[in-house]
């Protein structure tokens, strides 16, 4: 449920706004006490505030909606005559999609990440080196490192512990959270680094061998495009000889590792606890679940998906959507896995009969 306590300001914003601004039909509101009531956060729909906005897509919570207390639901077009007469319904294509998007309207704060309204400058408690640029408008909280030639563009935040270290270069309009490392690196406008990220250090490259292993100099850069989303913990290791690239639009989930020289395409998605060995190309659109592990020196195609906890070994074709351990293509794979259950169930009813 939303809180006013972390994300304040709450925009007046009403069922009819929503949808004039998003261009959904507006039912179940002949009443102009209804349309234009303002909402009073966001809710789920099992638990709603009174007042509040809420969505429904999922066939699996349609039971909660003709009990719910809230004051506005986005409903998908299944669900269209299902809306309680005392409740707003606002039928989409998108219900999810058009949620966020109400929600960005009614609580921005709650998209930007920064919390309170702040207003621009440098803290007192803050080290800047004299060589940084800082643009105005620019964030930089107490306790934050910025090193020496590195730059911060305007209306970027940089939280509280955050480390940025020598020649890096912050784009605008980004959010760097608490106790993130970021160095040798580029990166873009709109970039959102989640808590404890670390970006720039050294890969993993060692030339292997009987009298020990030799580290090899990292000398490469990460490069990071606009429009990237990266959660907490991640690690992106920067290149050995050149560069690691995050495409833009491309969003990555807590606790992933990116090893050195990888190149992602723009608009990828990679779920928890993805592990990307070096010099492996992911191109646009690839979709990763949770605990996917990937070798080095593969190319996974463009719009592939991969599901969870496959361990990708081979190339991966265009389009192509794969499973298991290690991966192949997701029908054989599937195919497989029954195979093997039966197998197992006629070998424990010829054991016990």
């Amino acid at each position: 449920m939303s809180s006013l306590e972390f994300f304040p300001p709450l925009r007046d914003v009403s069922p009819r706004d929503i949808s004039e601004a998003l261009g959904l039909e507006l039912i179940n509101a002949q009443e102009a006490s209804l349309q234009d009531a303002l909402l009073s956060g966001v809710s789920p729909i099992e638990h709603a505030q009174t007042g509040s906005l809420s969505f429904l897509d999922n066939a699996k919570y349609a039971q909660f909606l003709g009990t719910t207390t809230a004051a506005c639901v986005i409903v998908g077009l299944k669900f269209r005559d299902q809306v309680p007469s005392h409740t707003v319904g606002l039928v989409s294509k998108q219900p999810y999609r058009d949620f966020a998007k109400a929600a960005a309207l009614l609580m921005p704060e709650g998209v930007k990440l920064q919390g309170f309204a702040l207003t621009g400058g440098v803290s007192e408690a803050a080290f800047v080196d004299p060589t940084a640029t800082i643009e105005d408008g620019a964030v930089i909280e107490p306790m934050a490192s910025i090193g020496p030639y590195a730059s911060v563009g305007a209306g970027t935040k940089i939280c509280s512990g955050a480390v940025i270290s020598h020649h890096t270069q912050i784009g605008r309009h980004c959010y760097v959270a608490a106790n993130c490392v970021v160095q040798h690196a580029l990166l873009g406008d709109r970039v959102v680094l989640h808590a404890g990220a670390r970006i720039g250090q050294d890969g993993f490259g060692f030339a292997m061998g009987p009298q020990g292993h030799l580290k090899v100099p990292q000398l490469g850069r990460v490069i990071i495009q606009d429009d990237v989303d990266i959660g907490a913990g991640t690690c992106i290791d920067r290149g050995t000889t050149r560069d690691t690239i995050i495409g833009e639009g491309t969003r990555i989930d807590n606790l992933v590792q990116i090893g050195h020289n990888v190149e992602v395409g723009r608009h990828c998605v990679l779920v928890a606890q993805v592990g990307i060995a070096g010099s492996t190309v992911l191109e646009d659109f690839v979709v990763m679940g949770g605990q996917v592990g990937v070798g080095g020196h593969v190319r996974i195609g463009m719009g592939a998906q991969i599901a969870a906890s496959a361990s990708i070994k081979d190339d991966v074709p265009p389009g192509g959507k794969w499973a298991g351990i290690p991966a192949k293509p997701a029908r054989q794979a599937f195919r497989e896995f029954a195979a093997l259950k039966r197998l197992g169930e006629e070998g424990f009813k010829n054991r016990n009969p």
